[in-house]
């Protein structure tokens, strides 16, 4: 049984005050899973327990963001959660501070059998 992406769900948060990296990623996976109603699962019959959820950020300061708070931001499924170099960082002088927005990848995958599937013709 192989395994297939079924789901990409793309979003962005911020942190405009507290220059909070892992606050700014967590909102951008909110926004993804704001883009979604996973039906498919519940319409197929799969348990949403089998998914891998994939989750990719970007900003830019990688290190300063704790995957297992953004881990927990999921409903659903075995959560993996990378950070690569990405979002922005904007600086505000007049305030003294970095404005920060990340970028979110959210994606869900599923063991699916290749031979249970078959386009209709209907």
């Amino acid at each position: 049984m192989s395994e297939q992406r079924v789901i990409l769900e793309c979003g962005s948060g911020n942190d405009l005050y507290g220059q909070d990296y892992t606050k700014a990623a967590c909102r951008a996976v909110q926004d993804a899973l704001h883009h979604s109603s996973i039906l498919l699962f519940k319409s197929l019959g799969f348990d949403h327990r089998e998914m891998r959820v994939q989750v990719t950020i970007g900003v830019q300061q990688p290190a300063r963001v704790d995957t297992a708070v953004v881990a927990a931001e999921l409903p659903r499924g075995h959560a993996e959660v990378t950070v690569v170099h990405g979002g922005l960082d904007l600086p505000d002088p007049e305030l003294g501070i970095t404005h920060i927005v990340a970028t979110a990848a959210v994606e869900a995958f599923v063991p699916i059998d290749g031979g249970d599937w078959r386009l209709s013709s209907g």
